[in-house]
């Protein structure tokens, strides 16, 4: 499940934790839990997103095996950290120059794949409700897109391709063109129903969030 509430310290105690989460980072089998945790901390304590920015920065730059495992996990949470948050405007200079950097070493590399997929996000990103799914963090490890399933009265379900950018009006209109309802003059939402409520899904949140949400 999600990380739930939490009690924090100082954020200089913080900072501290997440720096050794992040050299646990490197040699940890199953990184996800890790990773999910690190920006769980970043949404609840935002002082701390550009201290984890340059941290990673600085952890793919000159590592000991470029494309190694360990330098991946790096550039993975780097992924789920440009599809949840953004830096300050400084930061955000010395990432890009970062990216490019990466690029025009390592051309056709795991690492420049990650660095374009993160230039993208970065173009996207508009801050998040909740941090990414274990499924969504999967996902972007492979810098894939998620399916989500809609279910549609009098209708199939629809699976529709999504990403952490995506909001319910575009799945909505996405839907609204296939079922041939492009010229009906209703109106169209999406519902979240779990078991004690059903609630529309306002037209800019992100689907991805809500998918959090359900997890």
């Amino acid at each position: 499940t999600a990380p739930g509430p939490r009690s924090y310290t100082t954020l200089r105690d913080e900072a501290v934790k997440l720096f050794n989460s992040l050299q646990q980072l490197e040699s940890e089998r199953d990184p996800v839990p890790l990773m999910q945790g690190v920006l769980q901390t970043c949404l609840d304590l935002p002082p701390l997103v550009d201290e984890i920015y340059c941290q990673l920065v600085k952890q793919t730059t000159e590592p000991p095996a470029p494309g190694g495992q360990g330098d991946l996990h790096y550039w993975q949470l780097l992924t789920c950290m440009s599809c949840t948050f953004l830096p300050s405007p400084p930061v955000l200079r010395f990432l890009r120059f970062h990216l490019d950097r990466t690029e025009n070493r390592f051309p056709a590399s795991e690492m420049a794949k990650y660095a374009c997929f993160i230039r993208e996000a970065l173009g996207k990103t508009k801050g998040r409700e909740c941090v990414p799914s274990l499924e969504e963090i999967l996902v972007l490890m492979q810098r894939q897109e998620m399916v989500c399933t809609v279910h549609c009265p009098g209708a199939p379900a629809c699976s529709v391709a999504i990403s952490s950018h995506t909001t319910a009006e575009e799945v909505a209109q996405e839907l609204v063109s296939r079922l041939g309802l492009s010229q009906s003059p209703n109106l169209f939402a999406l519902y979240e129903q779990s078991r004690r409520r059903e609630q529309p899904v306002g037209s800019a949140t992100l689907l991805a969030d809500v998918l959090t949400r359900f997890e």
